[in-house]
């Protein structure tokens, strides 16, 4: 799924980058338990690094990337 920008959304993505392509990814960070915009390293860490240091698996990052990239 591409995004706005025709960019493709995925675990490797910026955090950062994933919430100026689609800024409802921010409420689902947060649904997720995910609160990356208070955080220094959302503009260096990937989605599957920040879901790492918060526990997650690898499918539980797929279904976030997922829902993110329905919500693009």
């Amino acid at each position: 799924m591409t995004n706005k920008d025709g960019k493709e959304i995925t675990k490797d993505t910026l955090i950062t980058e994933a919430m100026e392509a689609c800024p409802e990814a921010l409420g689902i960070f947060f649904e997720h338990g995910l609160h990356c915009v208070g955080c220094g390293g959302a503009a260096f860490e990937t989605i599957e690094q920040g879901c790492q240091v918060h526990g997650m698996n690898e499918k539980e990052i797929e279904a976030i990337v997922e829902e993110i990239n329905k919500a693009v």
